[in-house]
């Protein structure tokens, strides 16, 4: 792999024959080299291949700004957080690390940045804030600083962007959005939700995607409408609790709810129902 060029002493965007760019990154791995030496590979700490330009061009200027061993602890982070959480999109690394950078200066500097959806963060998404507590942990082995629980619920939502497709506005919206509907169905049917049962993860699972296309405005199509109607006289009650989900979509964000989702929203109100009876 030849040297292409030199990003800073720890990271080198290289060039083997025909093979699209890459950048290598590792402690002196530019030390006292120029463009068309060969890299040192017992000094290659983390690769990043061109799979996208765009994201290589972020890349770039990410090195450029972001001390190595800050890049690398954020690398432990997502294959971490991709060995618990599942696929992850590549752009998670870059958000990431400027995220957390930014977070260390926060933290050098004496600045506290409250976290508002903390609470909701933490019991929305309790699988992806269990790995961002962790994440929390290894910035503080391998860089020595101790961060606060708000920055896992930033981290957090991170991840959760990271799944959805999105960016981070969106999920910030799509949180919210989630949590109104869960207030919603709790105070119409006046129960209390176990958050520990798997039907209540399945319940806002449903709400993280069909609150996402009700944001984007994307419909959720089917034709077996005799089926619609035969869960709307079986399960009238919780059939009414989305109803007012669906007043409250209509009113407030413009997207009036079909029937299909009236469907299946109706299907987990009613186990929900049932498990806190």
């Amino acid at each position: 792999m030849k040297i292409v060029k030199i990003l800073n002493n720890n990271a080198v965007v290289v060039q083997q024959g025909s093979k699209d760019e890459q950048i290598i990154m590792g402690r002196g791995i530019a030390f006292q080299k120029r463009c068309g030496d060969s890299v040192d590979h017992s000094k290659i700490e983390k690769i990043f291949a061109r799979q996208n330009n765009r994201l290589f061009d972020h890349f770039v200027e990410l090195i450029q700004q972001i001390p190595l061993n800050i890049l690398l602890t954020c690398d432990r982070i997502v294959t971490y957080a991709r060995e618990q959480l599942g696929p992850l999109q590549d752009s998670l690394f870059i958000s990431l690390a400027d995220h957390c950078f930014g977070a260390l200066e926060r933290k050098r500097n004496g600045i506290t940045l409250h976290n508002r959806l903390l609470w909701e963060t933490q019991h929305l998404y309790p699988n992806e804030y269990q790995v961002a507590v962790y994440a929390l942990k290894i910035i503080e082995q391998r860089l020595g600083v101790s961060l606060k629980l708000d920055e896992a619920g930033f981290i957090t939502l991170h991840f959760v962007t990271a799944q959805l497709q999105g960016d981070m506005q969106e999920v910030t919206q799509v949180t919210r959005l989630m949590q109104e509907m869960l207030n919603l169905v709790k105070y119409h049917l006046c129960i209390e939700y176990d958050d520990r049962s798997l039907r209540y993860q399945r319940f806002v699972t449903h709400l993280k995607f069909f609150a996402q296309r009700c944001l984007s405005h994307t419909p959720l199509s089917s034709e077996d409408h005799e089926f619609t109607e035969a869960i709307r006289q079986q399960y009238s009650v919780a059939w009414a609790a989305a109803e007012v989900v669906g007043k409250h979509l209509t009113q407030h964000y413009q997207h009036p709810i079909q029937s299909e989702e009236l469907l299946f929203l109706t299907l987990h109100i009613e186990k929900l129902r049932k498990e806190a009876q």
